[in-house]
């Protein structure tokens, strides 16, 4: 084992605790809410688990690199420091961030328990999704790692080098939202519904948002055998309340 390949974060002369470029982690962030995002839907919309099972694996690998080996080596991470290459670097403190992903690599351990091993299906597991989802949004279209705010909670010692300079930012120096631009945002969500009153009470009665698929009854009326096996709701989506959704994505009446 040498230090420089199992280590976490950089040692940098001007900085008391190791570092992470945040724009690749943020970067690195937004590659795993995409992906996670599309298996997510494809769970919740059509009822297909095995993007979201791939997706656990690929997470947990990812995590693992970054805790127990070095965030050098994370693919997420390779990729998202090639992507803001011509970027100015700008550090932050490795401690909390290796808090933070603790909790990320405890979440994938439990999906992989229930999702992959056991494949179990149900609410919570669209819970745990949901928590990861959250996490990687706020950290990629925020920078706010949720996981490093809880860091200061468990940690004698507070949290050094925030992104944006927010552990070391005064309350009084803090960019304050002046009523005008309230007012103007609550401005922007009453037209915002207007107009969604507006669209589906102009609509044309009886106009369905999908084309209907074609009628496949034999001319007697009884039910085409074909047709009925192919709009049988799977158990997967009985058991998590997702008949009625599924009926309507796979234009089963």
């Amino acid at each position: 084992m040498t230090s420089s390949i199992f280590q976490f974060g950089q040692r940098l002369p001007e900085y008391q605790v190791p570092v992470l470029n945040e724009r690749a982690v943020r970067a690195a962030a937004g590659i795993l809410f995409f992906f996670a995002f599309v298996a997510f839907m494809n769970a919740w919309l059509v009822g297909n688990y095995q993007p979201t099972r791939v997706f656990v694996l690929v997470f947990l690998l990812d995590f693992t690199l970054r805790l127990f080996v070095n965030p050098r080596y994370a693919p997420s991470l390779i990729v998202g420091q090639w992507v803001v290459r011509k970027q100015q670097a700008e550090w932050v403190g490795a401690p909390q961030k290796r808090f933070a992903w603790a909790i990320g690599f405890m979440l994938a351990l439990a999906m992989l328990y229930l999702m992959v091993i056991h494949q179990v299906i149900g609410p919570i597991n669209m819970l745990v999704c949901s928590t990861c989802l959250l996490l990687l949004f706020f950290e990629a279209a925020f920078g706010i790692c949720v996981g490093c705010k809880l860091y200061n909670a468990f940690n004698k010692e507070a949290a050094q080098l925030c992104p944006g300079g927010s552990c070391e930012l005064a309350p009084a120096q803090r960019m304050r939202t002046s009523l005008a631009q309230l007012v103007v945002l609550v401005l922007f969500f009453v037209g915002v519904g207007a107009a969604w009153q507006w669209v589906y009470h102009s609509a044309v009665p009886g106009l369905t948002p999908a084309v209907p698929r074609a009628s496949t009854a034999t001319p007697a009326g009884n039910p085409d055998p074909a047709e009925v096996a192919r709009c049988t709701v799977p158990e997967f989506a009985k058991a998590m309340g997702h008949e009625e959704k599924w009926k309507l994505h796979n234009n089963c009446r």
